[in-house]
């Protein structure tokens, strides 16, 4: 009987984004604690005697790329390159998270290929290994691989597991497609020594969240909300547009998507995703999944 493994693949925010420096290899030395949420892709892995790919879902951005650009299949390369294994799978993507919109859905993609299949090819890598395997795919997956809440440190690669976070409901706010791209490498382009920190914030919310105390508005930070204005000026309006009104808008990653945290109920989230609306980005109501949650696997 054919064996197939079903896994989610979730979107994450930052509680808090710093840059401290750039590294001697040209990569940004970074602090950050993210957290995945329950917005997600969903992965099913399918015993094969060949490495094949298939996309559905919300993924007209992805239509006319070439297999080999996609990071859940150079995941799955990359697994078999360092293991040795010459098995086959079929990975089939069933996307739901908005491509090029700073929610990390390409990379978590990528992270759980390397987790499901690690054990449906009974490779029984350590976790260790899963992230350094992750790692050669891009800056991004390693997180994915923890899951939960975690902080990350060196350009993503290195990643700890904090205790999941104890956080207010999120409102996500997505901007049309045409509005989005891959522009992580300008927005990093546009960070200089005067945006660099000492991982302060980081650490507040580490704090926090060790302390088992909910995370609050205050205490997030994210450094490309300093060059959205320049980068990214239709966030910035569509989040100065909300400021205005007292609200409390941060950038998730590099942008554009950002989110805001809330309470007070149905009535509420129903104002506030109006007001988003008006600002022509896309409400989607959200909330942080615990680790044991965003690494389940299910077999078929």
């Amino acid at each position: 009987m054919t064996r197939t493994l079903k896994l989610i693949a979730p979107a994450k925010i930052n509680w808090s984004l710093e840059v401290l420096r750039v590294r001697s290899d040209g990569y940004h030395e970074l602090r950050s604690v993210l957290q995945t949420i329950s917005l997600h892709d969903t992965v099913a892995l399918t015993e094969s005697d060949a490495l094949e790919l298939e996309i559905l879902g919300e993924a007209d951005m992805l239509e006319d790329n070439p297999v080999e650009s996609n990071l859940a299949y150079r995941a799955a390369v990359a697994l078999r390159e360092r293991t040795g294994i010459r098995r086959g799978a079929r990975i089939t993507l069933d996307k739901h998270i908005p491509i090029a919109a700073g929610l990390g859905g390409g990379s978590s993609d990528a992270a759980n290929v390397i987790r499901g299949l690690n054990m449906l090819w009974g490779l029984d890598q350590p976790q260790a290994n899963l992230i350094e395997i992750a790692g050669e795919v891009g800056s991004d997956p390693p997180f994915f691989v923890v899951g939960g809440t975690a902080s990350i440190t060196g350009r993503g690669e290195s990643v700890e597991a904090l205790a999941d976070a104890l956080a207010p409901s999120i409102m996500l706010a997505i901007p049309p497609p045409g509005e989005r791209g891959e522009k992580t490498a300008q927005m990093f382009g546009a960070i200089t020594p005067d945006h660099y920190t000492e991982g302060d914030a980081t650490l507040g919310v580490r704090e926090t969240i060790t302390a088992g105390r909910t995370l609050h508005d205050a205490l997030l930070s994210n450094v490309f909300e300093r060059v959205t204005t320049k980068m990214q000026p239709d966030a910035e309006r569509a989040m100065d547009a909300l400021r205005a009104e007292g609200f409390a808008p941060h950038l998730c990653g590099a942008g554009p998507s950002f989110f805001l945290l809330y309470g007070g109920g149905a009535d509420y989230a129903d104002v506030l995703a109006r007001r988003i609306r008006e600002t022509g980005f896309e409400p989607r109501a959200v909330h942080a999944i615990r680790r044991d949650e965003a690494l389940r696997i299910e077999e078929l």
